[in-house]
């Protein structure tokens, strides 16, 4: 849902949490630190889908005691995953690592239909962490296969959810795509039946150039019914390209390997605007904020807000900031969790 686009200012101090403190900054050490505009991002951090799978988790620790395995890291932060590495979840990359009888659970990103499959086989129980807008896609897929379309994937190769989706069916039946180069490259004869699906973690504007070409290229190629890339992916593009413009700086707070926390990056960098990823506040040195004025901030949908704050009181250390919170949409969505947590 949208909301039209403000901003919230307040006053920070370090360690306080102050995200709503109007409070002002007093006293002459604060006199003595120049000042510093901070434009927060609204939306950021944490979507519905990283929040489910964060909480199947954690209520299977509850339900089945630790150790509960879980393939692949659940989300791609590192603070996150060593939080719940903490309360007794242990990460792997392959079932083979994952004893009989264990519980074990697939992250947010999809899995290829084998995994599930090889689950059942040796009668282990798993929970399926998927996104709901991943598994979205991946039904989207297996209804173009049963149509007689080849599917052309749009996505970065590698990453877990394209290793996921083009699992769902059957080696020859889906083409990767990743840049308009890639589409010149193409070569189906006119009477293909052609369709194309993307990764749900894309740059909005990058994806759309591809898909004009391939639209160009195949006219009668079918497209989704509804966008792939997923709401948090587009409202936190949004909101970066709002804050970006007015930044000397912009800190996307996410994990390299995260995509979408990458390309908050490349966003705020398109805007022509110097932007940096870090994974903690720790990363940052005093030295970036030489001849910053006014600092963007944002998290990518893995990071939890807590590191947000760390930022803040960070910055608060070295200068006297005043935040303006820029809200882009307000996010309402919450996905189910699986039946065998809730029953």
């Amino acid at each position: 849902m949208n909301a039209p686009l403000h901003s919230t200012p307040t006053t920070s101090r370090p360690a306080d949490n102050a995200a709503q403190d109007s409070t002002a900054v007093n006293g002459s050490a604060a006199a003595d630190k120049p000042g510093l505009t901070l434009l927060i991002a609204a939306p950021r951090g944490f979507c519905a889908g990283v929040d489910r799978a964060i909480e199947i988790v954690e209520r299977a620790l509850d339900r089945y005691g630790a150790p509960v395995y879980v393939r692949h890291e659940i989300v791609h932060n590192r603070f996150v995953v060593d939080g719940l590495k903490a309360k007794g979840a242990i990460f792997v990359e392959e079932l083979d690592e994952v004893p009989d009888g264990a519980p074990v659970v697939f992250s947010a990103h999809g899995v290829p239909k084998s995994v599930p499959a090889e689950a059942q086989r040796r009668g282990l129980d798993y929970l399926d962490a998927t996104c709901p807008l991943v598994s979205k896609v991946h039904r989207q897929a297996e209804r173009q296969i049963e149509a007689n379309r080849h599917i052309l994937f749009i996505g970065h190769r590698g990453h877990p959810e394209v290793i996921g989706t083009m699992g769902q069916v059957q080696p020859g039946e889906m083409t990767l795509v990743e840049t308009v180069a890639d589409v010149a490259r193409l070569d189906f004869p006119p009477e293909k039946a052609l369709s194309f699906l993307t990764q749900t973690t894309l740059s909005v504007d990058d994806t759309a150039k591809i898909v004009s070409a391939l639209k160009t290229k195949f006219p009668n190629i079918v497209a989704p019914k509804a966008e792939d890339i997923c709401y948090a992916t587009s409202n936190r593009q949004a909101a970066v390209k709002e804050i970006a413009p007015a930044s000397d700086l912009v800190l996307v707070i996410g994990s390299p390997n995260s995509s979408n926390s990458l390309r908050l990056v490349e966003v705020a960098q398109r805007c022509g605007t110097t932007a940096r990823l870090i994974q903690r506040a720790d990363e940052i040195e005093q030295s970036w904020l030489n001849g910053v004025g006014t600092l963007g901030l944002t998290a990518g949908a893995s990071a939890p807000e807590k590191l947000v704050r760390e930022v803040v009181d960070l910055l608060s250390q070295w200068r006297t900031v005043e935040e303006h919170t820029l809200v882009s949409a307000v996010e309402k969505m919450v996905f189910k969790l699986p039946r065998q947590l809730t029953e």
